[in-house]
């Protein structure tokens, strides 16, 4: 009897143990379904939403943070470094030097790499933003920072003047990269990658620049070409909505969406000039006007000469691509032998200009678009223009 009776109740207490731990699993998965629903509802809330709700007693803690950070990445782009940056060094020859060879100042001859290394040191991401969602894209904004140790040299040529070897030493980039990946369904299942550099925060690159074996001085005003060559590449080319299509995969891949698209014509008549600052010794300064979008392509009105006070009466038309971000940059320049010297330059946002409504303005001319450069507080004179949209501007000022 004891043998049964004990075999008995332990099968009693294994069923009852067994169904404790069922009701316990059960009454845990119910618990952590509740949690997990409570913790989506609180998910999609955001500051807003939960300072109505908590009143005052909002922790401060609590925060949301723009980009996602990703140690991670770091960590396997340290690693990958070496492969990336050879893959990066061949996109940059490819893609940049044309860009140096068209925006080329006046006065040089050539320009181009003559060594390019990215050296040992990785670029840091401070955080990566996923824009948007869509079929067959994805849109994200890479923070990215790098004050890495490259080795750039420039060969540059003057008329009359040996190749000059001139370095970027020193360089740091702190910029928000756009990336578009167009999707594909053969590996390696991306198509295409846009690359652009948002235009707030303002990209930022620095650098100096040193002469190799030689000196800086033998091309008068080279560091200035330098800089302003860079910051016309960077402006026209890079920074957002303009930016850069590389098809990926060897797969010839249609691209035309990715591609920035012109969104009309604006006609510029350039009126006149006024108290120009007088560049000559002997004489009168002998003006032109030059006005651009892009500064591939500029136009520019008739020389005056011997005249401080022009009348030009010039009308020329622009094709614009976007006029949330892009300005018409007004310049006006001495004619002189040699290099010619500009007189003051000037801006005027495309978002300024208002559909059907032509505006006349007169614009205070600068030394710099550079705050930062100007120096020289004198007086520039003005320029007097004409800004209206052209009857080609089909959705410009929509």
């Amino acid at each position: 009897m004891g043998l049964i009776s004990g075999v008995f109740m332990g099968m009693i207490f294994g069923i009852a143990l067994m169904a404790g731990w069922r009701h316990m699993m059960r009454y845990r998965s119910t618990k952590r379904i509740a949690k997990a629903a409570d913790i989506k509802i609180l998910g999609s809330l955001n500051r807003d939403d939960l300072k109505k709700i908590c009143g005052d007693n909002f922790p401060i803690w609590i925060s949301f943070p723009v980009y996602e950070q990703v140690k991670w990445l770091n960590k396997e782009l340290s690693k990958l470094w070496p492969f990336v940056a050879d893959a990066a060094e061949l996109v940059i020859k490819e893609s940049v030097e044309p860009l140096l060879e068209e925006y080329r100042p006046p006065g040089i001859t050539s320009l181009k790499f003559s060594k390019l290394s990215l050296g040992n040191v990785a670029p840091k991401i401070e955080g990566i933003r996923v824009q948007s969602l869509k079929q067959g894209q994805i849109t994200m904004d890479i923070d990215f920072r790098w004050g890495g140790d490259p080795s750039i040299i420039l060969g540059v040529e003057a008329a009359m003047v040996a190749s000059i070897p001139i370095q970027l030493k020193d360089l740091q980039v702190f910029t928000v990269i756009r990336v578009i990946f167009q999707l594909a369904e053969e590996i390696p299942c991306i198509s295409a990658v846009v690359v652009a550099l948002l235009s707030e925060p303002k990209p930022r690159i620095d650098y100096t620049l040193k002469a190799v074996g030689g000196s800086l001085t033998a091309i008068p005003g080279i560091a200035d070409m330098i800089d302003d060559t860079v910051d016309s590449i960077i402006t026209d080319m890079l920074q957002w909505p303009h930016r850069i299509v590389v098809p990926i995969g060897g797969i010839p891949v249609d691209t035309s969406e990715l591609e920035l698209k012109p969104q009309g014509k604006v006609a510029v008549t350039i009126v006149k000039a006024n108290n120009l600052k007088n560049m000559e010794m002997i004489g009168k300064s002998d003006p032109y006007a030059v006005v651009h979008i892009k500064p591939l392509f500029k136009v520019k009105t008739n020389v005056v000469d011997n005249n401080l006070n022009p009348v030009w009466n010039q009308t020329f038309e622009l094709i614009a691509e976007d006029k949330e971000t892009q300005s018409l940059i007004f310049e006006v320049f001495d004619k002189d032998i040699g290099q010619d010297k500009r007189l003051g330059i000037v801006k005027l946002p495309l978002i300024d200009l208002e559909a059907d409504t032509p505006k006349e303005a007169e614009l205070r001319l600068l030394p710099s678009l550079d705050m930062l450069k100007i120096k020289d507080k004198k007086d520039r004179g003005s320029i007097t223009v004409k800004v209206g949209a052209s009857k080609h501007s089909f959705n410009l000022f929509k």
